[in-house]
This record gives C-alpha cells, sequence and structure tokens, in this order.
C-alpha cells in the first residue's frame, strides 16, 4: 500500500512538473532575463579554458622538444598519447552525460583535466610527460558531447547552430590567447610553474558553474516566456522534465550504431578533424622548423590564423540559423553551410608551398575559418536526427572517430616529417575535407529527425 501511494505521488509531481511549464519550480527566484545566452558563455569559457590547457604543450614545444631532446615522432607520440585518451573518453563521455546530466558531467571533466593539466609540471621525461597528456584528453573530452547535449536542451533548432558556434569559438579564441600568455608566463616564470597556472583556470570557472547551472526544467531563474520559447522545438520532440531519479539509462552504442546518419557523422569527422588538429599540434614546430620562428615571434604570429578559425566557428553557425529563418529546410541549410565550407580547405596545399611565411599563415587561416564553418553545422547534426537524450552520445561516437582519424593523422604526421618534411602532410590534408563531406553527405540523406519512436 506504502509503495503504491509513492508511486501515485511520483507520478502526480511528474505531471505537475510538466503542466506547470516551471512555475512550481521558479519560485519567486529573480528571472535573468536570455538565461540560455549565459549558459552558453559558460560552455564558451570551459572551451576556451580547454585549449589553453592542451596548447601549452603545443606552444612550448620548441623548448620542450630540446630540453628532452626529442624527436618529431617522440613528440608526436605525446599527441597520439593525448588522442587516444580523447577518442575512448568521447564516447564513455557522451554516455555518462546523458546518464548522470551536463552538471554531473561538466564538474567531473573538469576536475580531471585541471589536475593533468597542473600534473605536467611535474614531468621529468617522455614517460611521465605521455601519462600526463593521456589523462589531460580523459578529461577534455567530455566538453564536447557535454556541450552538444546542453545546446540541445537550452536551444530551439533554428539557434542550435549558432549557439555551437559560440561554444566553438572557444577552441578558436583560447587558441588565439594561448600563444602570448603561454610565451609571457614562460619566459617571466619557466615552463613548469606555466603548467601550474592555466591549470588553475578551471577550478575558478567550476565555481561559476556550479553557482549558475541547472538543467532548464529545474532552473528557477528561467523566465516562463524563454522557457516557452525552448520548449517550443517545432518538428523536435517536446520538452521533457529530468527524471526524478538523478541517473537516467543511456543509449546502448550497438542501438546507435543502427543509423546511417550515425556513421555519416563518425566516418566525415574520421576524415575531416585530422585537418583542425594538425595546426592545434604542429603549427608552432611548422613555424620553428620550416620558416626559422623563434618562441618569441611564435607568441607573436602563432595566433593569427584562429582568428580567421574564430570567425569561421560564428559566421558557420550564424549563416546555417539565418537560412533556416528566411524559409530554408534545416536540410538545404546545414548542407549549403558544410558544402562552401569543404571547398575552403584546400588552402593547406598552396600554404605547403610558398616560401612567405605570413602568406604561409593567411592560407593556413583559410583552412581554420572553413574548418570551423564546417564543424559547427556538423556538430549539430546529432540534435537534428535524434531526440535530446541520445545528442550527447551521438556527439560523442562523432568525437570517437574524429579522435581515431586525428590520431592516425598527427602520429603519421611526426614520420613523414622526420623523412619527407611538411609538405606531403599538408597536401593530404587539402583534400580530406572534400572527401569527408561527400561521405557525409552520401550517407546521411535528408537532414529532419528521425522517428522518435524509436529513439525512446
Amino acid at each position: 500500500m506504502a509503495e503504491t501511494e509513492l508511486r501515485a505521488n511520483e507520478i502526480e509531481v511528474a505531471a505537475s512538473t510538466t503542466a506547470g511549464a516551471g512555475s512550481a519550480i521558479s519560485g519567486a527566484a529573480v528571472k535573468i532575463p536570455n538565461l540560455r545566452w549565459l549558459i552558453i558563455g559558460l560552455i564558451f569559457l570551459a572551451t576556451l579554458i580547454n585549449y589553453i590547457d592542451r596548447l601549452t604543450v603545443s606552444v612550448l614545444a620548441p623548448v620542450i622538444t630540446d630540453a628532452l631532446k626529442l624527436t618529431n615522432l617522440q613528440y608526436a607520440s605525446l599527441g597520439t598519447w593525448f588522442l587516444l585518451a580523447y577518442t575512448i573518453s568521447q564516447g564513455l563521455s557522451g554516455k555518462l552525460y546523458d546518464r548522470i546530466g551536463a552538471r554531473r558531467g561538466f564538474t567531473l571533466s573538469i576536475t580531471v583535466w585541471s589536475l593533468a593539466a597542473m600534473a605536467h609540471a611535474f614531468a621529468r621525461g617522455l614517460g611521465s610527460l605521455s601519462v600526463f597528456r593521456f589523462l589531460l584528453g580523459l578529461g577534455e573530452a567530455g566538453n564536447w558531447p557535454g556541450a552538444a547535449k546542453v545546446i540541445a536542451e537550452w536551444f530551439p533548432t533554428r539557434e542550435r547552430a549558432f549557439a555551437m558556434g559560440i561554444f566553438n569559438s572557444g577552441a578558436a579564441i583560447g587558441s588565439i590567447v594561448a600563444p602570448p600568455i603561454i610565451v609571457w608566463l614562460q619566459l617571466r616564470y619557466g615552463w613548469q610553474a606555466t603548467f601550474i597556472i592555466t591549470g588553475t583556470l578551471g577550478f575558478f570557472w567550476l565555481a561559476l558553474w556550479l553557482a549558475f547551472y541547472q538543467p532548464p526544467d529545474r532552473h528557477r531563474r528561467l523566465s516562463d516566456k524563454e522557457r516557452a520559447l525552448i520548449t517550443d522545438l517545432g518538428e523536435q520532440e517536446k520538452f521533457t522534465p529530468s527524471p526524478l531519479h538523478p541517473f537516467a539509462p543511456s543509449p546502448r552504442w550497438r542501438d546507435l550504431l543502427r543509423y546511417k546518419q550515425v556513421w555519416a557523422i563518425v566516418l566525415s569527422r574520421l576524415l575531416v578533424d585530422p585537418v583542425w588538429w594538425l595546426f592545434i599540434t604542429w603549427l608552432p614546430l611548422f613555424l620553428h622548423k620550416v620558416h626559422g620562428f623563434d618562441l618569441k615571434m611564435i607568441g607573436l604570429f602563432a595566433w593569427v590564423p584562429f582568428v580567421a578559425a574564430d570567425a569561421g566557428s560564428l559566421l558557420g553557425g550564424f549563416t546555417s540559423g539565418y537560412l533556416i529563418k528566411r524559409g530554408w529546410s534545416v536540410n538545404r541549410a546545414r548542407k549549403a553551410t558544410i558544402g562552401f565550407a569543404a571547398l575552403l580547405m584546400p588552402a593547406g596545399i598552396l600554404a605547403a608551398r610558398t616560401p612567405d611565411p605570413m602568406m604561409a599563415l593567411a592560407l593556413i587561416g583559410l583552412v581554420l575559418f572553413g574548418f570551423q564553418f564546417w564543424i559547427n553545422n556538423v556538430q549539430t547534426l546529432p540534435s537534428d536526427f535524434f531526440s535530446d537524450k541520445l545528442v550527447a552520445s551521438v556527439a560523442g561516437l562523432g568525437g570517437v572517430g574524429a579522435g581515431i582519424g586525428s590520431m592516425i593523422f598527427v602520429l603519421a604526421t611526426g614520420w613523414i616529417v622526420d623523412h619527407f618534411g611538411y609538405t606531403p602532410v599538408l597536401t593530404a590534408a587539402g583534400v580530406l575535407a572534400p572527401i569527408g563531406t561527400v561521405v557525409l553527405f552520401a550517407l546521411t540523406g535528408r537532414i529532419a529527425k528521425l522517428n522518435l519512436k524509436s529513439q525512446e
């Protein structure tokens, strides 16, 4: 009898939560206008910190490789250990975020990666540095499926690509601010202290996250007007409050992999994401070895292509959202922006062949502009195809594909550069984006929400 009454009470609470449109959960708290943009601002800031932490090794590569007497292949192995952990964690983090929610998920991810970033200060050789890179990859990977889940929960379809652009611009801006900040810290305090200082940034962000973030169904400062906007999902499923139990069942990978749309996302990212990782990992050394840049010059100029990447991130998300508002279908808008971006990335082939370092930086900037324009729309596809309950898991599988492709490419780059230089690598990278986009379009078919009954 008591169990029956308890279950009846739970059903009554769940029903009143759904029907009340947030009145019971909002209480008398002061509402924050346009709260969803504050939420995406927090995700942007986390991504910026994520990139500062991961780029510290890349920016200091001339110092670290000289100090530890590393070959290009040994340096590449550091990136491979990071990407191995990153690839594993993308899939696991997606399932974890769908199970425990974004609030707990981000708390776990940023704690792990911040501690790992600080641990780099205590590395004494290639072995220990590889271990810390592995741990950093485990933590940092959760940022992407977590962000996809937050965007799917907080934004209607027409705004999701732009929100994705804001979040992803954190990667570009992090790449802009990292070189001068890291070089200044290294010159003033040394490379060990640099890792300690950059690693602590995540804990300041964590305090903000725990103070401000709750999912939209439980956020007391979300206005009724904005709640109505978020729940007006058009083609999407209606907003469903979080379950009473804090842990929801997570989808099985084998079930998700039955969809050709999942394979489209995984394979296209396997082919195209290595373009981004090539320049994230190797740009400072490329400038040092090919164009004779010292550490100060790297600090002054290595950030320039990422300004273009930031513009691509914002414009890519804005463009597809603008086209949808103008009456284009989601299918037409996404494919137009993705196809346009893919045509820009072969500019890297020319960057490998120019003797002018400024021209090389400009061409690399065009590549990174195209990549960010491309990736912001591709990362929105999980929410275009699947329900909010599955978005983080699908995004995580996409990240697994990206990690596998990038890991192979980065490691191969070390061997190829040792034997043949950078020209073959940049040439190969130039053709990956068109090939990956053809694969994407061939497998996705029409971009539209799939049958929701099969996603329960």
